[in-house]
């Protein structure tokens, strides 16, 4: 089981990331906007220092902008993780357009992830191209109407691992139950889903009584 912190939110990122959980930290521009970053501006090595001193493993960026610029920026992200000791994973959407940039972002050596992925047969595509990562939005597919579950568990044996289906756009931990269920074990998770992953009321409430008990005897 592989868990994943989405935001670009460092204060979130303080203070989840020292919970051990997380084995890494996903960011995206609309990600980088609630933040109040202006993502063509960011410093990736500061980022990925600041992920790496938190314990991230890895650190997932995407891509912006012409497509003809995505190769240059890959390569500057992978520098910054080179630098700071952190697997940084480069996110394309999988948009026909964005796809061109894929294998000469491959030939740079470090892993990618394809995002937005809303239909199994986009696992073939990832397949083909070697993908590391394909993340599927699951939250907005079930809003859509769409079979949600039925469409992860056919990615899921679709890829066979490779890519590995890391699920995104998840609402709520139920929603990872679900699908864990049925075989999924890579979830990336907003930082309100993550703290509710943390917490559970009864849980809470033995532990103060446990802590009331103790109190007695002293």
């Amino acid at each position: 089981m592989d868990l994943y912190l989405d935001t670009a939110d460092q204060k979130a990122w303080s203070d989840l990331m020292p919970t051990g959980v997380f084995k890494g930290i996903t960011t995206n521009p609309l990600l980088a906007q609630r933040a109040g970053l202006e993502y063509p501006t960011i410093n990736w090595t500061d980022m990925a220092q600041r992920a790496h001193d938190l314990g991230a493993r890895e650190l997932h960026a995407q891509v912006f902008g012409p497509v003809e610029t995505y190769v240059d920026w890959a390569g500057r992200l992978y520098e910054a993780g080179a630098r700071v000791g952190i697997q940084t994973v480069v996110k394309i959407p999988m948009t026909p357009e964005a796809l061109h940039a894929v294998p000469s972002v491959k030939a740079l050596g470090g892993p990618i992830l394809l995002t937005a992925v809303y239909d199994p047969k986009q696992i073939f595509v990832a397949k083909a191209l070697g993908a590391e990562f394909a993340a599927p939005y699951f939250g907005r597919m079930h809003e859509a109407g769409l079979p949600a579950l039925d469409r992860l568990e056919q990615m899921l044996v679709i890829s066979g691992g490779a890519p590995r289906i890391l699920v995104a756009s998840l609402r709520s931990t139920e929603q990872m139950v679900a699908l864990a269920m049925r075989g999924l074990d890579c979830f990336t998770l907003a930082p309100d889903v993550a703290k509710s992953l943390l917490l559970d009321p009864m849980t809470e409430e033995a532990a103060a009584a446990f802590e009331a008990a103790a109190g007695q005897g002293l």
